[in-house]
């Protein structure tokens, strides 16, 4: 979720929540901007939420630890959706990090997690659910696992894209300056990290998963033909436009520079975004090509107190026209959450919304196109006009 040197700040901010409604206004209430944030609940170091398409009642949050809790109209329940701290191996980057539903799921009831087991590798999990509030564990089917020597840049993010496949966040592998073998990972077509992928999760073909045939590498020698984008450091979020299809990448940057990477429906496909020959649009490290890369639309200095870029998504939310069809994001350290018009090659009308939110972890929508902000110290926010 963000880079090392943050690691100790995520730390201190570890503050164990409750569950529970409770409706109050956070951050600035002078935003001028006719926004605001308010608090749905509290968990326990929660770092995503989201909810299956055509569910009204339900919001899906992640706790790190392991565990997927539901709030159904409004009020946590008791019981988890899913428990599987003891398969998890939790704390700094590591843990349990997204949920992803089926497009199908109203029918099949599957689903699939991404988390870092106890051998500290990076496991997509499909499971099923038994009722609309309880899935069963011992449903568990093993889609993809990848190994991870570093105990950073796990990227995190399944979303299922417009297209309906899966498409999965990787980070480069940890340490710094992604120095793993001749080119790092990022670069390197032949690995699975520094990447977005692009499968079809359900078994087929004799495999645990299935490759979408016209992703950009497929038979290519040496490649690997998941991969749908490449040349990334640690993708944490990314999001597409519920309206449009665009696909929106916070990619976490290494010592100096944070970045927004944007790209209209389809142009991801193939895409190099740099890493890690550039950081942002200055080159990292010299004598070293990335073909055709791409240059980020944002970027943003740890000189004025950034550490980790949070990664947003558009708002397609009507009931907030202050924020409708502007993209939401921010920084884990800063917690000032901004908006912008996202245009290539720079975006246009960045500007501050007055919010702001400590250890800001993700955003996310419920099926009705909310939005909500989530902060790793409990919180759970539901973006409203004022």
């Amino acid at each position: 979720m963000v880079r090392s040197a943050a690691v100790a700040v995520l730390a201190a901010l570890l503050i164990v929540g409750c569950g529970g409604t409770d409706e109050t206004v956070a951050g600035s209430s002078a935003s001028g901007r006719g926004l605001r944030l308010v608090k749905v609940a509290s968990f326990d170091e929660p770092v995503y939420a989201t909810a299956p398409s055509g569910d009204k009642r339900r919001l899906f949050v992640v706790e790190r630890a392991g565990r997927i809790r539901v709030m159904r109209d409004g009020k946590s329940l008791a019981k988890p959706f899913l428990d599987i701290r003891d398969l998890v191996t939790s704390g700094g980057e590591q843990g349990l990090l997204s949920v992803a539903f089926a497009p199908d799921y109203a029918q099949s009831r599957r689903f699939y997690v991404y988390y870092t087991d106890k051998q500290e590798q990076q496991r997509i999990v499909e499971y099923r659910a038994t009722s609309a509030d309880r899935a069963d564990p011992a449903s568990a089917r093993l889609v993809l696992k990848m190994a991870d020597s570093e105990s950073n840049h796990n990227g995190g993010l399944l979303l299922f894209g417009p297209d309906r496949h899966l498409y999965v966040g990787t980070g480069d592998g940890g340490g710094g300056g992604d120095m793993h073998g001749r080119l790092g990972n990022a670069q390197n077509r032949s690995s699975l990290l520094g990447k977005i992928l692009r499968i079809d999760p359900a078994a087929g073909g004799g495999g645990a998963y299935t490759v979408p045939p016209d992703n950009p590498f497929v038979g290519v020698a040496s490649q690997r033909p998941e991969i749908y984008s490449y040349g990334l450091r640690n993708p944490w979020r990314f999001s597409f436009d519920r309206r449009t299809g665009d696909l929106a990448i916070g990619d976490v940057g290494q010592n100096e520079i944070e970045e927004i990477q944007f790209v209209r429906k389809g142009d991801g496909r193939g895409a190099n975004f740099g890493w890690r020959v550039f950081e942002g649009r200055s080159r990292y490290a010299p004598g070293e090509s990335a073909p055709g890369a791409i240059a980020p639309v944002m970027t943003f200095r740890h000189a004025d107190g950034n550490c980790s870029i949070t990664g947003g998504v558009v708002v397609r939310d009507r009931k907030v026209p202050g924020a409708f069809g502007r993209y939401l994001f921010g920084d884990f350290c800063k917690g000032e959450i901004l908006s912008a018009r996202l245009k290539r090659p720079n975006v246009t009308s960045l500007r501050k919304t007055g919010l702001k939110v400590d250890g800001l972890a993700s955003f996310g929508e419920d099926a009705r196109g909310r939005v909500y902000v989530v902060s790793v110290g409990g919180a759970v926010y539901r973006l409203a006009a004022r």
